[in-house]
């Protein structure tokens, strides 16, 4: 059994180094993709592509946490293909490539870019609060702050129970991310550090009391509360909205700051996403930026919406095949307690966007005499 672990960790080390060599672009969003049993091993801080010293350090001195953020990452990721599932781009990753996304994420300041820094920022906050909550970290538990008396709007209320402690997930994030980001600070970074901290604060926003009621028959004349997270999914919606109303900006002359692009609009929040440039279309396949094209991908022909076959496949238009879908039907409830379904078949049509017409030759000419 040690020996096959050996070998499995070496073949990995003999990637990450190919990888490594091969990406100048690598993220801490690599992390996402390793295995967790060789992450849990806490043995490849230093064969991580994309790190940086602060990085490597804080993965070295807290390798439980490293399994969390992992996870973390894992679940922005998963969530970013939630919220696009239906646009051209749908937040597509890169098998072993250590820039994750593509390097349009890291060369473009786009709206994706912001969307994604935001987003494994608040996956890493949650994950990691998660951990702390459940004592699978050393360094963290349940928020210590959250003792004695506290009120709302229902009256006064005992701390009591395990309330998330985000500020810890909140610091570990911020200590980590921006890690790479401090040590350049220029116009990007400071439009990745912007972002990574709205991303910060959505999981703060979307936290809500929980109380269990004392007394008599249920009176509830004592409450015990806590303060938790509520599902990542409300997170990933908020950040939605924030990416749909996101602001361009640019530099400001001293070089220390961002100031918005037309200043017809507001000056963002701290919990607004930002951009310096306009998206490419990602209409087309290229490997390059990380944009895999729309070809192929389903569309809905009656749709005026981004999954819309019109827009999603780039006015090339679509192709429509017939397929047997089976589903269940007529289901019957039976005592107790199950229920039986009967398969239906039926026949239903199903669009896929076209690809891009290939380049004609060229005419050939007739030379004459």
């Amino acid at each position: 059994m040690a020996a096959s672990t050996s070998l499995y960790v070496t073949r990995l080390l003999t990637i990450f180094a190919v990888v490594s060599v091969a990406n100048v672009g690598s993220t801490w969003w690599f992390i996402s993709q390793l295995p967790l049993q060789v992450l849990g091993a806490g043995v490849l801080c230093d064969n991580i592509p994309g790190l940086v010293g602060k990085q490597r350090r804080l993965c070295r001195s807290h390798p439980d946490v490293m399994v969390s953020l992992r996870e973390g990452a894992r679940l922005g990721v998963e969530e970013c293909q939630n919220q696009f599932e239906s646009q051209r781009w749908n937040c597509s990753t890169l098998d072993r490539d250590a820039s994750v996304f593509g390097k349009v994420m890291l060369k473009v300041g786009s709206r994706e870019a912001a969307f994604v820094y935001a987003i494994s920022s608040a996956g890493v906050v949650h994950a990691i609060t998660r951990a702390c909550s459940k004592g699978e970290l050393h360094d963290c538990a349940c928020d210590p702050s959250k003792k004695g008396t506290s009120s709302d709007s229902r009256g006064e209320f005992d701390w009591g129970g395990c309330s998330d402690w985000v500020q810890y997930g909140s610091k570990f994030s911020r200590m980590f991310i921006d890690a790479k980001e401090r040590k350049v600070r220029d116009a990007r970074a400071l439009m990745n550090l912007h972002n990574n901290r709205a991303g910060r604060r959505a999981v703060k926003r979307f936290r809500k009391l929980e109380c269990k009621c004392h007394g008599v028959s249920g009176s509830c004349a004592i409450r015990t509360c806590w303060l938790a997270m509520q599902d990542f999914r409300r997170v990933g919606d908020y950040l939605k909205t924030k990416y749909n109303g996101a602001t361009q900006v640019m530099m400001n002359q001293e070089g220390t700051g961002l100031i918005v692009a037309n200043k017809n609009h507001k000056r963002p929040t701290r919990s607004d996403l930002v951009y310096f440039e306009m998206s490419p279309d990602y209409c087309l396949r290229d490997l390059e930026i990380g944009s895999l094209g729309t070809a192929g991908r389903v569309c809905n022909r009656s749709s005026m919406g981004t999954d819309g076959c019109d827009i999603m496949c780039c006015g090339r238009g679509y192709d429509t095949k017939t397929v047997r879908k089976i589903e269940k039907c007529e289901c019957k409830f039976h005592w107790c307690c199950f229920v039986r379904c009967k398969e239906c078949h039926k026949m239903v049509d199903v669009h896929t966007c076209k690809g891009p017409n290939p380049t004609p030759p060229p005419a050939s000419r007739k030379t004459r005499f």
